[in-house]
């Protein structure tokens, strides 16, 4: 079924959707795998939905270093696994999504057209998307489309490597590594808003960024050592780097526990993936829990989240926004290290 066929009408307040007959959008197309310069504005088909789908009009969305992932094609393993060998399968990048219902398939029970939804989509660098309905969840009404479209997978991604991962309980001491970025500062304000005390790693033009999400204590990793044995961490969760097991066990309690989120700078074929399927093969000889996080797009997670985002205890931190247009300018920014915190995508 056709996304035309799909749109709701006799709603006064459903938007805006596609104009009947003009098949076409503007987009982000990848065509394969590299630098940013592979990144290219142009007008692409629109999606079409299957019966379990909504067409999305999107507001905004999220930029990550997923996203850097599948557009560098690096590591190797992610087209083993059935991204694409030569070339993204997806030639619209972007999974973090803000905007308005326009569609919905016939097997959709949870959306109807005039939502505003926020979660994980097919392409969400485009005028539009197609999404599953259980990758989304009702936009929180506190936060504009820009922040909205910041949240699902960093937020998501800090959420279960807190919890479903690491076991979180209230009073634990927790050491987030990698604070100052996408999941970090949801992970910092997460973690405090669940009872822990919270030590966030970053460095030292990033530090005033952590203590603002709430950290009680911070570490420049450019002047200290967090595993220097002068604190014992009930939690450890090691995000987008590549420090050694051995390293991130010396900041750890006797059974404290170790969450590896993602990992860089591993080489080209596995990347940091390498010490995150090393992991639970060495906490089979130890009293210490060495885990890895495979993080799930649940809508059900970003429902988790909305009463912390609604309380006031979870607030996106958007660095910079970029126009569609600007992708590849958006991209080279979080490249080179300077984003704190988020980075959104306007249209």
């Amino acid at each position: 079924m056709s996304s035309e066929q799909q749109l709701v009408a006799g709603n006064a307040h459903t938007p805006t959707g596609p104009t009947p007959g003009d098949t076409q959008m503007q987009a982000i197309i990848q065509s394969g795998y590299g630098s940013p310069e592979v990144l290219q504005f142009d007008r692409v088909a629109r999606p079409e939905i299957a019966d379990n789908e909504v067409l999305i009009r999107v507001q905004a969305a999220g930029l990550d270093r997923g996203t850097w992932h599948m557009m560098a094609g690096r590591p190797y393993l992610l087209r083993v696994m059935g991204f694409g060998f030569f070339g993204p399968k997806n030639p619209v990048p972007g999974i973090d999504v803000a905007g308005t219902v326009v569609a919905v398939g016939s097997a959709v029970t949870r959306f109807v057209a005039g939502d505003e939804v926020f979660g994980i989509a097919k392409g969400s660098f485009a005028e539009y998307t197609a999404a599953l309905q259980d990758k989304l969840a009702l936009k929180p009404p506190s936060l504009t489309f820009e922040q909205a479209a910041v949240v699902p997978v960093s937020a998501m991604t800090a959420l279960q490597g807190l919890t479903d991962v690491g076991r979180l309980e209230a009073g634990q001491h927790v050491l987030i590594v990698g604070a100052s970025g996408g999941v970090g500062s949801y992970a910092v304000q997460i973690a405090k808003a669940l009872g822990a005390e919270v030590t966030g790693v970053a460095s030292t033009p990033k530090l005033d960024l952590v203590r603002s999400l709430g950290a009680d204590h911070v570490i420049d990793y450019t002047f200290e050592d967090f595993a220097d044995g002068s604190h014992r961490y009930d939690l450890v969760l090691d995000i987008g780097g590549n420090r050694p097991l051995s390293r991130l066990r010396r900041a750890l309690t006797p059974t404290g526990t170790v969450v590896i989120v993602g990992g860089e700078e591993g080489g080209k074929v596995t990347g940091g993936f390498g010490r995150s399927l090393r992991a639970p093969i060495v906490s089979l000889f130890v009293k210490q829990r060495l885990a890895m996080l495979a993080n799930k797009e649940r809508g059900s997670d970003l429902e988790r989240l909305t009463p912390l985002i609604q309380s006031g205890a979870v607030v996106p931190s958007i660095d910079r926004t970029f126009s569609l247009a600007q992708v590849p300018d958006a991209m080279r920014h979080l490249m080179n290290g300077n984003a704190r915190g988020k980075v959104a995508i306007t249209l």
